[in-house]
């Protein structure tokens, strides 16, 4: 494993990056700053090394990052919580209202623009871990929450979190990278081909907060129960374009929204000109589509500017806004109980087998 030094955060703690490398070649760049991924190499058809993750050049541009997430650990609890409130056991939590009026991403100062202790490192293989103090976020307990990130010979990064707290509170980690599997800089993704195995998805209404409903697929844009390009029907008069503009939703696994079955394979992506093929493997009862609708002249590595389209994040969690709502699973942490849970990001190309 290469370590080396990335720069000096604004607390003026040093930061570096861990490079992994399997026996393919493939390699991942992670960072001690926020457990961020910073890039991911992987051969394309021609064997050709392509990064297919966005990411920034500097450390100060993640010290920064509240609008794009690109490749960031997001804890305690992902996507949002409407009005930043929330019950439990008949107790009252206030969270921090960082977009339009509710909590995105457990709201400021979130866990990807932490310094993380790194506790194990190898060639393929890196732990780091983050103690999330009670109050913290406005969450009750104090939590010891560790990221794995090991790629395997197979060409799989498996991501592993392990969660304990000494209080009953939320827990909902992913991870926010932004994929685009013909090259981070090679522009739109919208004729990428995907799968998402799903026969519901969750729709929402005003500031993208879930109505608290499960709609079927059927005869909507949401439908990837087949292969489709990603921007196939992205202009289709759907009302939840109109909201969200453009694809912004949790989609639940087959196994339904109280899903508990272990890992699962949930989605399937494949670059047009490169020939990456990407499936996703989780033990998460649904996953976020997200297609960076709201990225906009963001200048990132390598003298990149990414746009809205230019990257696709396949988010494995909970349903936004689940502990407020009836019908959804919620996603909880109970007392001196560790929870662990892990999503893998197969690579292969067209010229390979499954």
């Amino acid at each position: 494993m290469l370590k080396e030094f990335f720069g000096t955060s604004r607390s003026g703690k040093r930061t570096h990056l861990y490079t992994l490398i399997n026996k393919q070649g493939t390699q991942l760049v992670v960072s001690d700053f926020g457990a961020i991924i910073r890039k991911l190499i992987v051969r394309d058809k021609s064997d050709m090394s392509v990064d297919v993750v966005l990411g920034y050049e500097s450390l100060e541009k993640y010290t920064t990052n509240y609008d794009t997430y690109f490749g960031a650990t997001v804890g305690r609890v992902a996507n949002r919580i409407k009005d930043g409130k929330f019950n439990l056991d008949g107790k009252k939590y206030t969270l921090d209202q960082n977009n339009d009026g509710n909590c995105l991403h457990s709201g400021f100062n979130g866990y990807h623009t932490r310094l993380w202790k790194v506790t194990d490192y190898r060639d393929s293989v890196i732990s780091l871990s983050l103690t999330s103090p009670d109050k913290d976020q406005g969450f009750d307990g104090n939590l010891q929450l560790t990221v794995t990130f090991e790629l395997t010979d197979h060409n799989e990064l498996v991501v592993t979190y392990e969660g304990n707290s000494d209080k009953k509170t939320l827990f909902n980690p992913t991870n926010h990278t932004y994929f685009n599997l013909n090259g981070h800089k090679s522009g739109s993704i919208l004729n990428h081909d995907l799968t998402i195995e799903a026969d519901y998805f969750v729709p929402v209404g005003p500031n993208m907060i879930p109505t608290g409903d499960f709609q079927l697929v059927t005869d909507t844009p949401m439908d990837f129960r087949t292969e489709t390009k990603i921007g196939k029907r992205l202009n289709d008069p759907f009302d939840q374009f109109v909201l969200t503009k453009g694809y912004d939703h949790h989609f639940v696994t087959k196994e339904g929204p109280d899903s508990h079955l272990g890992l699962k394979t949930i989605a399937h992506a494949k670059g047009d000109l490169s020939g990456i093929k990407m499936t996703v493997i989780s033990d998460r009862p649904g996953v976020q589509l997200y297609t960076a609708n709201f990225v906009s002249d963001e200048l990132g590595k390598d003298g990149a500017e990414y746009q809205a389209r230019d990257g696709f994040c396949l988010e494995t969690q909970y349903a936004p806004d689940a502990i407020n709502q009836t019908n959804f699973a919620k996603p909880i942490i109970f007392p001196n109980k560790k929870v662990v849970t892990q999503t893998i990001f197969k690579f292969n190309t067209t010229n390979e087998s499954e």
